[in-house]
């Protein structure tokens, strides 16, 4: 078994993570809680049900253009049954301890979701709390707007061309690129293939990193010798 690095061995000043679907899964929550919202409004619940990972609620529901929908309530309404349900909230693999060798200043949370509810899916994932953690509040453009990871990356003191975004959904991954930071794409909760030219890994088990001299940091992955053939 040996180390291979990842994206040919460049090196990254800070890691940007996605929450929901990349540090942690709450599919199982969050599909039961947008569910029963979508048939009250009479939405094609198959349909409807993979538009709303990676974005804003607010936005999610704009998106659908229901008369009479005060969006900002709605949204406001479905975080208060969010945050009641955080059964089957759980850390991707190998997760905490990659979490776990970095150093505080220089990874960064940066999710759609609310604060209050991003803490409780944290904590109930068993997850720590970044110094540095960007929630819907913080920023007036969600993804795929660019804005989050680069509030991060400036909270950080580094250029977020200089970051390893990880992400799981189309409108974050389009957030990272459209800020100018690489992208590692994590299938954990994927059931259905995700069409990505960037790389992509299941979990976080067999990753770790290395820092060099100016603190900048390599990601490597552990690439398993093929048998040899007989």
């Amino acid at each position: 078994m040996t180390n291979e690095a990842l994206f040919g061995g460049r090196s990254f000043a800070a890691f940007l993570f996605d929450m929901d679907g990349t540090l942690l899964s709450s599919i199982e929550s969050a599909e039961r809680v947008w569910t029963a919202w979508a048939l009250r409004h009479g939405l094609d619940v198959a349909a409807f049900l993979p538009t709303i990972h990676g974005v804003r609620a607010v936005e999610t529901i704009r998106r659908q253009g229901l008369a009479g929908v005060n969006a900002e309530a709605e949204a406001a309404q479905l975080t208060i049954e969010e945050m009641a349900d955080m059964d089957g909230v759980r850390p991707i693999g190998g997760v905490v301890s990659f979490l776990a060798s970095l150093p505080a200043d220089r990874w960064a949370i940066v999710t759609s979701a609310p604060r209050a509810l991003a803490l409780l899916r944290l904590e109930a994932a068993g997850l720590p709390v970044p110094a540095v953690f960007v929630t819907a509040e913080d920023v007036t453009n969600g993804k795929p707007r660019p804005d989050c990871y680069q509030l991060a990356a400036r909270m950080l003191g580094v250029a977020a061309e200089d970051c390893l975004v990880f992400e799981d959904a189309p409108a974050g991954i389009e957030a990272g690129e459209r800020a100018g930071a690489a992208v590692l794409v994590i299938r954990a909760t994927h059931s259905h293939p995700l069409p990505t030219e960037h790389a992509a890994v299941d979990t976080y088990v067999g990753l770790s990193v290395v820092r060099d001299g100016a603190g900048a940091f390599t990601l490597v992955a552990e690439a398993h010798t093929p048998e040899p053939v007989a």
